[in-house]
């Protein structure tokens, strides 16, 4: 979908349809129109069904010599808003609904009307929710029959938007799309060194290095964690180390550290079927990382930035991971296993041990860690944990701004980490089913360098979307991209 700005509903050729987002009680938006559009606007706003509710959409056509149509999509009432924020996030959810209502409609063109004078932060949130509510994965589909053969929207344009905002809004949500893409990608079809293939592909392309270690080279850097996991499978692990460096000397180091199971069928702990479907979402943490470093280049970012994805996929083969094996991990610290389907863990603390050795002001990881934090947060909140109240601060705000909402999690609990020792080894990678999203965080912390600040996204709960809500459509959601970017933004 291509963006444009203009300076007013008359600004540009009368073609397709015009949107108008209102408010209860609130006609603003209407004084831009013409009179047919304006008779018809006022008819709309009267039908009792509407009333400007918050996510409702009605439409209506026009007469010749006009748009073709007039959508008007409500927000609720004013005082329900609760500062730029909320109001950010309420347009983003409903441009994405608006886009998803007009592909459905065949409309091509799109003009919107916001009811304040659009300022960065509402052009930006109105260009994502547009990208991001337009994106579909069809890539192994045939005839797009689910859309009857109709053309997709190719054309927004925001009255009086800021022409950097919009920019930044479609290079964000262009940035998660590809993250779907990838996370979207069924285990068949993108294994641990098709992901390495792909690093080194887009680091060539929009300019990181890349490399690569293979499944030798990980047992040889005691990584046993990672090569553990991997082992049960045909299609061994690799470990892959991105690195974006500003042309001007970096201000600063990040480290991004990304889950990467292509497939988790549990290992010799087998999931059931149920729990097994969608599992080729295990791996959206590296998907995330990727798309990051992606980003961090293309924007020119002044800060270096590294990209630490551990890919394995979890399978009960001959050489798989066994309960009661003791592994070594990078960091020097022995694990016992006592459940082959806690294996996000040991792969990740091989890779934060890794990332540890670079000395990077901050690390943050992703992961679909544990069920334990969906049952806790939904499907609509990932968990944030963090002993760094700055960094925390800073993720949250970024989450804010993103609309992906974060909820901070505690990480120091005492009873939860006496559970973690083990009478064999140091820790053990699995306890109680009670606290689990606090076991396996505090289970990483002990994978972290000392005095580096670290917080951990479990993403468990909020990856896949059976269906159509806000800008997710059905399938991998990757979030956590602009939370990662706009905290990198932030630092500027």
């Amino acid at each position: 979908m291509e963006f444009f700005t203009a300076p007013n509903p008359g600004g540009t050729a009368r073609d397709g349809v015009i949107a108008l987002f209102v408010f209860a009680e609130e006609s603003a938006p209407l004084a831009s129109l013409g009179e047919a559009e304006l008779v018809t606007a006022r008819l709309l706003l009267e039908m009792p069904s509407f009333g400007a509710k918050k996510g409702r959409i009605v439409s209506a056509p026009l007469p010749d010599g006009h748009y073709s149509a007039i959508y008007l999509i409500g927000l609720g009432d004013r005082e329900s808003v609760g500062g730029q924020e909320s109001l950010t996030d309420s347009l983003r959810s409903r441009s994405a609904e608006l886009v998803r209502r007009c592909r459905a409609d065949g409309v091509r063109r799109v003009t919107i009307v916001l009811p304040d004078a659009p300022v960065f932060e509402t052009s930006c949130a109105v260009a994502e929710g547009a990208e991001l509510g337009v994106y579909r994965f069809y890539k192994y589909k045939g005839a797009q029959e689910e859309n009857g053969g109709l053309p997709e929207p190719e054309e927004l344009i925001l009255v009086d938007g800021v022409v950097g905002g919009v920019a930044r809004g479609k290079r964000l949500a262009s940035l998660q799309a590809v993250a779907r893409d990838l996370a979207n990608e069924p285990g068949n079809k993108l294994c641990p060194d098709d992901l390495a293939k792909l690093a080194v592909q887009w680091g060539e392309e929009f300019g990181f290095e890349t490399v690569v270690w293979d499944e030798k080279r990980i047992l040889s850097e005691r990584m046993e964690g990672l090569y553990s996991v991997g082992a049960g499978s045909s299609r061994p692990p690799r470990l892959i180390h991105m690195t974006y460096r500003p042309k001007k000397e970096p201000v600063g180091k990040v480290a991004f550290v990304g889950k990467g199971i292509t497939f988790d069928s549990g290992g010799l702990n087998i999931k059931t079927g149920e729990f097994m479907r969608t599992m080729k979402g295990d791996k959206t943490g590296a998907c995330n990382v990727l798309a990051v470093l992606r980003g961090a280049a293309l924007m020119g970012l002044p800060y270096e930035v590294h990209g630490v994805v551990p890919a394995a996929e979890n399978m009960p083969g001959g050489h798989a991971l066994r309960p009661d094996d003791i592994l070594r991990l990078r960091n020097g610290k022995t694990v016992e296993v006592d459940n082959t389907d806690a294996e996000g863990r040991l792969v990740l603390a091989d890779a934060l041990a890794y990332a540890s050795e670079l000395r990077p002001d901050a690390i943050i990881d992703m992961a679909t860690l544990t069920g334990a934090c969906a049952v806790a947060l939904g499907q609509n909140m990932a968990g944030l944990f963090s002993t760094y109240d700055a960094l925390a601060s800073r993720l949250l705000s970024a989450s804010s701004r993103s609309g992906e909402r974060l909820w901070r999690m505690p990480v120091d609990d005492d009873r939860i980490a006496k559970t973690m020792k083990s009478p064999v080894a140091d820790l053990v990678n699995s306890a109680s089913r009670y606290g689990g999203a606090i076991f396996a965080a505090q289970f990483l912390r002990e994978f972290v360098g000392e005095g580096i600040p670290w917080a951990h996204l479990d993403i468990a709960g909020v990856d896949i979307q059976k269906d159509e809500y806000s800008v997710y459509s059905k399938g991998a959601t990757a979030f956590g991209v602009r939370i990662c970017l706009e905290y990198l933004l932030s630092l500027q």
